[in-house]
């Protein structure tokens, strides 16, 4: 059925697309009507039912959302530097009780204390001036430029060895100079130099780039498909809001080059909705590139082709895993799919595509500039390049790090992140589903793929969080469940289920209700890593089990004393 509607979705192409017409309705403020989604489902030929699947999917399409007029960040970050409750109180004196919601990471993880008003973003100390934030800016030029002032937040952006992202990326006659490069150079030649780069995917699984795009190079048709995503949902990153804001023309420059490379025409950039300033700085570049020429019909003379379109998300974690995002912007629930058939045979509207997250592109720039060869020198022998790391709110210089891969974790945590601002007991690395690390593990790791898998960890994307020793940290664990049940696609029971029952569970220790049976525990763990569909019900049991077997002590109180020995594999 899924493909039916993929074709189907398909024959409208990128410019009508039925997601769009979706998400237009929460730009008006309102969820669609039955009769709204009868209107669509017969422009496009797909059921009803298939309309109002994903339309009541999205968390910014739901009623409860478009009637809130503040939403407080509720990530990890902000929730480990205790900073929201503070802003809840200050909003409710502002704004009715009612209209205050949550929202989960506004990529502000450096200085916390983030939350959204009217559609806008806001953190530090902004929080102090909600008057002249809630004056009304239409009335003079003053209170306009005061909360364009508030909206603003700033971060120390170091590279420690080759700035290979962070470098300066704007000039447009230079970024012409090098697509005019590329475009001297056959399909062929740059697919061999990606792959000799060994460039790994930077979303988490660290998938070799070249071999991801040479086997959609490989696969027969006319149409294909080059994907962003952009769609950063982890708790405490913020690298790809920085490159689409700072670095856009890295990024495009990674998705043309990868179009000319496979034979494709359109690019998708899916940019989360909670990134309301990297929506507009990556539409800024492509109207640059176009206006330059560099982009559209016939490039600098050599016959290729390519265009780039924007997709606003709609509020769903889930969407950053592949299939889902495919799904999504083909109108879709965006749930998860079986693979194989993997994206490059069969991706966006079942047509071959390269799909890769934002900081992978961006890397594609200086390959082609150094050449993969030295490029491969750069970083560990298995991991090569530089990574982009967050460091939030906790430690004493938070912000944007590059750093060469295979750099000791020890450098960045105490040399480039000047120590923690107040004692930690761990540090969450990856996203809620990387590795939950101990202090006293820090020096065992080094910043790349294999060092945190021997370990038992997971670097994922490179987000850093730091758990304060006075943080509870079943309420952590608590908290980690509670987010995988709010974002799971509910698909796979394993995921859906195990997510709740872990939350419940939990909750019951914490109230002191009913301690935890280690074994029924355990085996909830176990089926979630083993049996999910995709890495948010599988990714999960990686930090509970960091935890359960690191902080025995801590947690022991909330388990079934005699039984408490079985927790805690990691595996």
């Amino acid at each position: 059925m899924s493909q039916n509607i993929s074709k189907l979705s398909g024959r409208k192409g990128l410019e009508n697309n039925l997601f769009e017409k979706i998400t237009a309705f929460a730009e008006q403020q309102k969820a669609p009507t039955g009769d709204d989604m009868g209107v669509l489902a017969k422009e496009f030929f797909v059921g009803k039912s298939t309309i109002a699947a994903s339309t009541t999917f999205y968390d910014f399409l739901s009623e409860e959302h478009l009637n809130k007029q503040a939403l407080v960040c509720n990530g990890s970050a902000c929730l480990c530097a205790g900073t929201q409750e503070r802003v809840k109180a200050k909003l409710a004196k502002k704004v009715a009780e009612d209209e205050i919601g949550h929202i989960t990471c506004l990529g502000r993880c450096h200085e916390n204390s983030s939350f959204q008003l009217n559609g806008k973003n806001y953190s530090g100390d902004a929080i102090d001036h909600l008057d002249e934030i809630l004056d009304d800016a239409s009335q003079h030029q003053t209170a306009q430029y005061q909360t364009a002032q508030y909206q603003t937040d700033s971060y120390d952006i170091t590279s420690d060895g080759p700035a290979l992202l962070t470098a300066e990326f704007s000039d447009i006659e230079k970024i012409k100079h090098q697509i005019q490069q590329f475009l001297n150079r056959t399909p062929e030649q740059l697919v061999e130099e990606m792959k000799v780069s060994n460039l790994r995917g930077r979303g988490g699984a660290g998938f070799p780039a070249g071999m991801k795009w040479e086997s959609c190079k490989s696969v027969v048709g006319e149409e294909k498909y080059i994907v962003c995503n952009a769609d950063e949902g982890d708790p405490g990153a913020y690298s790809d809001r920085y490159l689409l804001e700072q670095q856009t023309y890295r990024v495009l420059f990674g998705m043309l080059a990868a179009g000319y490379i496979v034979g494709a025409q359109y690019g998708v950039v899916y940019i989360r909705a909670e990134y309301p300033e990297s929506i507009a700085a990556t539409q800024q570049a492509i109207e640059a590139l176009e206006a330059n020429r560099l982009l559209g019909e016939n490039i600098l003379g050599s016959g290729f082709n390519f265009k780039f379109k924007i997709v606003k998300g709609a509020g769903a974690y889930i969407c950053g895993e592949e299939t889902a995002l495919i799904a999504s912007i083909e109108g879709r629930r965006p749930e998860v799919d079986i693979r194989p058939p993997f994206p490059t045979v069969e991706g966006l509207f079942k047509k071959p595509t390269v799909l890769n997250n934002v900081e992978t592109f961006a890397a594609v720039p200086a390959i082609f500039e150094l050449g993969g060869a030295e490029f491969v020198k750069i970083g560990s022998e298995h991991s090569s390049g530089t990574k982009l790391l967050c460091l939030d709110g906790l430690f004493n210089k938070p912000g944007l790090l590059e750093v060469p891969m295979g750099m000791p974790l020890r450098k960045v945590i105490d040399d480039l992140g000047g120590g923690f601002a107040k004692p930690a007991k761990a540090i969450h690395i990856g996203g809620p589903l990387g590795g939950l690390v101990p202090v006293s593990k820090i020096d065992d790791l080094t910043v790349d793929f294999e060092s945190f898998a021997k370990q038992g960890f997971l670097l994922g994307h490179g987000s850093i969080v730091c758990v304060p020793e006075d943080f509870s940290l079943i309420v952590y664990i608590e908290h980690l469940f509670a987010f995988t049940e709010a974002e799971s696609c509910g698909k796979c029971f394993p995921c859906r289920l195990g997510s709740t029952r872990g939350k419940e569970m939990l909750q019951r220790a914490i109230s002191g209700k009913e301690k935890l049976d280690p074994e029924l525990f355990d085996d909830l763990l176990d089926t979630m890593q083993q049996a999910s569909l995709c890495a948010l019900g599988g990714g999960l049991p990686l930090p509970i089990k960091n935890a359960l077997q690191y902080f025995e002590d801590e947690l022991s109180d909330y388990f079934v004393a005699e039984k408490m020995a079985p927790v805690g594999s990691v595996g």
